[in-house]
């Protein structure tokens, strides 16, 4: 069956690509641009210099910067209300994930209508809004190139899964450079993300060639250099490469699937607000175990890539090392488990049940290889709080 690739129409890559902006947007025709940040970014120094391009080109803009780290629907309610009275014609998005996808949910809302959980999966969603151009800070979601965005319903915590063709940035600039002040912990989770996209798009049901090669790329880029990036911050080699394997597995697993990690992680990250990155960092090594008896070869496929493992050694060895090196990466990068992290163990067990649904509800556990049934997610959620 042929795969359908979708990706940015457009895309600048490589040290210093930021400076690319202002030719981007007149290679669109569009010069009115809102953009999309969040609180720190705007202090920080990287939205000034994105501004101070677009003065220099003579080009108007505006900012909404009231993002939160997991977008909400309120929030998305509120760009999108600010998108429509003024006279904008396309959105930059710059920061990590939560401002990209905010962007892709306000042009969702903005075009097609109504509350945007209308267009949660498996609804379509039938018109692409204003053009957006995704600038990521964190080398992590790959939101900059997948037709997702994940939007949590502020009346039911609910974190939605929208998917589409409309949530394609329609362009991104990936500039490693972006990314050298990033402290350790949002590395190291944002890093272990980027490496659970490749993994879950490898193993995938819904794996294709194309998406086999990004994500296999990936996992080598992300498994040779996340401690590096982690213990030397402004090592450049590293940065690019982590960055690289990001926007890799995000073109792998926009192209392909996520799957069970997922699908348990949005849960976790709705409930107790753990960032995407660090709960997704929480599930890897116990589902990896719990799925790899169902794909041994393509499990043992990612070990390899990893340079875990070498290329003659058998699928049973192999995965073994895979175990190992996830189990031992989440130890040295200090990933917490859910009740080192703070979550009480009360209010974890009480909502297990609705955990479980939501986590089969996003569809991501069907493109599991072994799919599993409600009381099996509860289970591994049981062993995962440590």
């Amino acid at each position: 069956m042929a795969a359908l690739i979708t990706a940015p129409r457009l895309m600048s890559i490589g040290g210093g690509a930021l400076t690319e902006l202002p030719a981007l947007l007149g290679r669109f025709a569009v010069s009115r641009p809102l953009i999309v940040t969040d609180p720190f970014i705007a202090k920080s120094g990287i939205l000034d210099r994105a501004i101070g391009m677009l003065d220099k080109a003579g080009i108007a803009w505006a900012v909404f910067s009231d993002t939160v780290p997991d977008p909400t629907t309120d929030v998305i309610e509120t760009g999108t209300a600010r998108l429509r009275e003024g006279d904008y014609d396309s959105l930059i998005a710059i920061g990590g994930g939560s401002p990209i996808d905010t962007a892709k949910g306000m042009s969702v809302l903005y075009a097609n209508g109504g509350r945007i959980s209308d267009y949660k999966v498996p609804n379509d969603i039938p018109k692409s809004g204003p053009p957006i151009i995704a600038i990521p800070t964190t080398a992590g979601t790959g939101s900059e190139v997948t037709r997702f965005t994940v939007i949590t319903d502020t009346a039911t915590d609910e974190k939605m899964l929208i998917a589409g063709l409309a949530c394609c940035p329609t362009a991104a600039i990936v500039d490693y450079e972006l990314t050298l002040t990033m402290p350790l912990r949002l590395t190291a989770d944002t890093g272990i993300d980027s490496l659970t996209h490749a993994i879950e798009a490898y193993v995938s049901r819904r794996a294709n060639p194309y998406a086999d090669g990004m994500a296999k790329s990936a996992m080598g880029l992300i498994a040779r250099n996340i401690r590096t990036a982690c213990a030397e911050p402004t090592n450049h080699a590293a940065r690019e490469a982590m960055m690289l394997g990001a926007t890799s597995a995000g073109m792998a697993f926009s192209n392909s699937s996520v799957a069970l990690v997922h699908g348990m992680s949005r849960p976790i990250g709705a409930f107790f607000h753990v960032p995407h990155g660090l709960s997704n960092a929480m599930l890897l090594p116990e589902i990896t175990a719990f799925s790899a008896p169902a794909a041994l070869d393509r499990y043992a496929d990612c070990a390899r890539a990893m340079g875990i493992a070498e290329e003659g050694e058998g699928s049973q060895a192999a995965v073994a090392r895979l175990l190992d090196e996830l189990r031992g990466l989440n130890e040295q990068l200090k990933v917490p488990t859910p009740r080192d992290y703070g979550i009480p163990k009360d209010r974890y067990e009480e909502l297990l049940p609705i955990m479980a649904s939501q986590a089969l509800a996003s569809g991501s556990p069907a493109n599991n290889p072994r799919e599993p049934s409600a009381d099996e997610i509860i289970e591994l959620y049981r062993r995962v709080y440590g």
